[in-house]
């Protein structure tokens, strides 16, 4: 279990010296640095208000205590009540401080790249990539959070056989972590005549967003090639080498973009993509050294694992890592994600205490 007396008193310390970095000039000067110095501050200045509360609480107790043996009956009989009732609420409490106090995931604050890409099921999976990237579209909307296309392969009936995007905004990641891995859909597909459901899928990777500080790629490292953009054709298409592929040699990672006419942005976006990636595969790796059993609970990327039942004719999702199943996937796939993440982060939490 967490010391909470000694944890409180390091983020005492730790709260008085973003207090001095707040007025600093460094942080001033930098608008990124001074919003993460005072969310920072207030996070640790809400974990201090709730321990101040939960010892003013501890404080009754022991007064309300004494009060039982007390030779008014009467007294004694509203004490006892009165503990009762204090027990429960230290002992919430409590629990709401080991919750603050647990491990920060250190990109929970990242925005996310976010990479979809059809499954099993030809057209019927590449038409579910394009519905769970207008999801995550409509969910970040409601979200207040901003979206960026980077690249995407579309197909001639309106699907995806892969599309990239970025999200940004206030706790993106530690919101989508979850879900990374392979999402399956049951439906009767438009052109099957004889009304059979079909099962297909999709995988997603969501990764969070590298800046350079985070991510060194050296020259040296990369190979890049140039080619002409393709397309369905028309006035559109790239006449022109505009068209980007990024191979690092080290790891083989390769990225290609061919989005944007213009070379230039096409390099750039290319390189965000392999950032993301490079950052991925080291906190992959980072989460690996901490154990198999945490590895499992703050969600991977393995996209091998079949984290999400999509079912139409029963307007029904199932989340298969915690057993949830809610009859409204109309609703879902017009954005309402918060009850399905919300019991993921709820699972998450328990786990992580389990553990201590």
């Amino acid at each position: 279990m967490i010391d909470l007396k000694k944890r409180i008193n390091e983020i005492k310390q730790k709260h008085a010296e973003l207090e001095r970095a707040i007025s600093q000039q460094e942080v001033l000067s930098s608008p990124e640095k001074y919003r993460k110095t005072i969310k920072r501050y207030q996070e640790l200045t809400d974990i201090i208000n709730k321990w101040q509360e939960y010892e003013e609480l501890q404080k009754r107790y022991e007064e309300t205590k004494s009060l039982c043996d007390s030779e008014d009956e009467e007294l004694a009989t509203l004490a006892q009540e009165e503990l009762a009732t204090l027990k429960h609420q230290i002992e919430r409490l409590q629990q709401e401080l080991q919750l603050m106090l647990l491990p920060r995931d250190p990109y929970a604050d990242k925005n996310i790249i976010m990479e979809i890409r059809a499954g099993t099921g030809g057209e019927e999976a590449a038409l579910f990539a394009a519905d769970l990237y207008r999801m995550y579209l409509k969910f970040a909307e409601r979200k207040q959070w901003r979206t960026n296309l980077i690249s995407a392969n579309e197909t001639s009936l309106g699907g995806f056989k892969e599309v990239i995007f970025s999200i940004a905004g206030n706790d993106v990641f530690s919101h989508l972590k979850y879900e990374s891995g392979t999402h399956r859909v049951q439906r009767v597909p438009e052109t099957e005549a004889s009304g059979r459901i079909h099962t297909s899928a999709a995988t997603v990777a969501v990764m969070p967003e590298a800046d350079e500080v985070d991510v060194e790629i050296r020259p040296e490292d990369i190979r890049v090639d140039v080619f002409r953009a393709s397309g369905h054709g028309g006035q559109h298409v790239n006449v022109t080498d505009s068209a980007v592929r990024i191979t690092h040699l080290p790891t083989g990672l390769v990225v290609s973009c061919q989005d944007e006419r213009s070379q230039i942005k096409n390099r750039a976006k290319a390189l965000k993509v392999l950032r993301a990636r490079l950052l991925n595969l080291k906190r992959m790796e980072q989460e690996a050294q901490i154990s198999e059993e945490r590895r499992k609970q703050v969600g991977t990327g393995d996209r091998s694992e079949r984290i999400r039942t999509y079912n139409f004719p029963q307007n029904r999702v199932t989340d298969h890592r915690i057993g949830l199943t809610l009859y409204k996937l109309d609703k879902i796939l017009e954005g309402e994600l918060d009850e399905i993440i919300e019991a993921l982060m709820a699972d998450e939490q328990a786990r992580k205490l389990q553990e201590l």
